[in-house]
């Protein structure tokens, strides 16, 4: 059955091309449209592949952010608050960020032990954090000593 219809679509081409009275007009439309549609696929999968190789070397080069002069005590704050609190899960209104020349102290109370050493983590791996004071707490515990 599939071989008929083979046949049947063959038989159409040839009776559309070579048609009387329009089978030359035709085949000199598909002797100038198809070339030009294999060099535009050609072009547009050239400038994918240019654009892939081009986003990976930037991701490779990129892949460590680059070292930046120490930031003030607010923007160091601002941007460790920016890493915890990307996760909507944290309680944003019960945790309090604060830095002292590099320190970033973390004050507060979170529903999960495992969370504060999870936030500790993502504190320490922000840029310019020179040291971490974890003074978060779980509900009925109380709030440790600072130092």
């Amino acid at each position: 059955m599939l071989r008929f219809f083979k046949y049947v679509g063959l038989g159409a081409l040839i009776a559309y091309f070579f048609d009387p009275d329009n089978g030359h007009r035709r085949r000199a439309l598909a002797r100038d449209r198809i070339p030009a549609l294999l060099r535009r696929s050609s072009d547009r999968a050239g400038r994918a592949v240019k654009s892939e190789v081009k986003a990976t070397t930037k991701k490779v080069a990129h892949r460590k952010e680059a070292d930046k002069p120490q930031p003030d005590d607010v923007t160091l704050a601002r941007k460790v608050e920016t890493e915890i609190f990307r996760d909507a899960e944290v309680p944003k209104g019960q945790i309090n960020v604060n830095a002292e020349n590099g320190k970033i102290v973390l004050r507060g109370e979170v529903e999960q032990p495992s969370m504060i050493k999870d936030l500790e983590e993502r504190t320490r791996k922000v840029q310019g954090v020179r040291e971490v004071e974890n003074l978060l707490h779980t509900p009925g515990n109380t709030a440790p000593a600072a130092a």
